[in-house]
């Protein structure tokens, strides 16, 4: 078995949440205090929709099969419905999503308080016995600390000088002003004559100063609204795309804008792509 593949200190934890219609005007975030001292957040999300969540669910079986169970639709509801004008229901919500959380178990009895900070082991081989590689696992570890992570990874492993070599560098397509998005949709819409404003800002948003290369990559036939096949090409060589629901669901979130005939549209691609 490799290294780590049971940990004893690992705590897998779920997280789940649920996407509304909009359930207020403005776009602004709330945090609702709940009762049993958690909090859950309401945040506007793409335009039309509020993203709610999140929940804590000790999590066992197999990470590949995740979904929102009933208990935390309810708890959700119920958490949010003690501050809406207006309550909602599970029924009303148009889509979940559900991920784990791999924890370093701090034994604290509650999983939404174990630790959110990184923890690594590194498992090194005895070079004078076995030529291997290192394993380095982390435990834990959020979204907003990736670039300490990863140069803290690095020192781990005896591979970096201390610089902080991250902190200049821009994500790909990310080497613009934090103000230099209307200037590169107009930038777009002036290469690409027949984008809309809408879908210009949607690309600008998602690829940055590579948007351009993402219409490249094939013809503008457009599969589904504000979606081409360049695109859907570009999401298959480059992200890794090989479903509809990776460009629908994970790549983006265009599935909750299109219609079940406008998705099939876009799994029919994908269908064609494979003959």
């Amino acid at each position: 078995a490799l290294p780590g593949q049971a940990h004893q200190n690992l705590r897998l934890v779920k997280g789940s949440h649920l996407i509304f219609r909009r359930l207020y005007v403005g776009d602004h975030c709330y945090i609702f205090q709940n009762r049993d001292d958690r909090i859950v957040f309401a945040i506007p999300y793409e335009n039309d929709f509020t993203l709610v969540g999140t929940t804590d669910v000790a999590f066992t079986g197999d990470p590949g099969n995740i979904a929102i169970s009933d208990q935390e639709s309810a708890y959700i509801c119920n958490a949010i419905n003690e501050y809406l004008a207006q309550d909602v229901t599970p029924q009303q919500a148009v889509w979940s999503y559900s991920g784990v959380r791999p924890l370093y178990d701090d034994k604290s009895a509650s999983n939404s308080t174990v630790t959110r900070d990184y923890m690594f082991e590194l498992d090194a081989p005895d070079i004078r016995v076995d030529e291997g590689a290192p394993i380095l696992s982390i435990f834990g570890g959020k979204i907003t600390t990736y670039r300490k992570l990863a140069e803290h990874a690095l020192e781990k492993l005896g591979t970096f000088d201390g610089k902080p070599w991250t902190s200049t560098a821009a994500l790909p397509g990310g080497d613009f002003p934090i103000d230099g998005v209307p200037d590169l949709v107009r930038q777009l819409m002036h290469g690409h004559r027949d984008l809309s404003a809408g879908t210009a800002l949607r690309l600008v948003r998602a690829y940055g100063t590579d948007a351009a290369t993402v219409l490249a990559k094939g013809t503008r036939e457009e599969i589904a609204p504000g979606l081409c096949d360049a695109e859907l090409r570009y999401l298959v060589t480059r992200e890794f795309a090989q479903t509809a629901d990776d460009v629908l669901w994970r790549r983006s979130k265009l599935g909750l804008h299109y219609t079940p005939q406008q998705r099939q549209a876009v799994a029919d691609w994908f269908a064609a792509l494979q003959r």
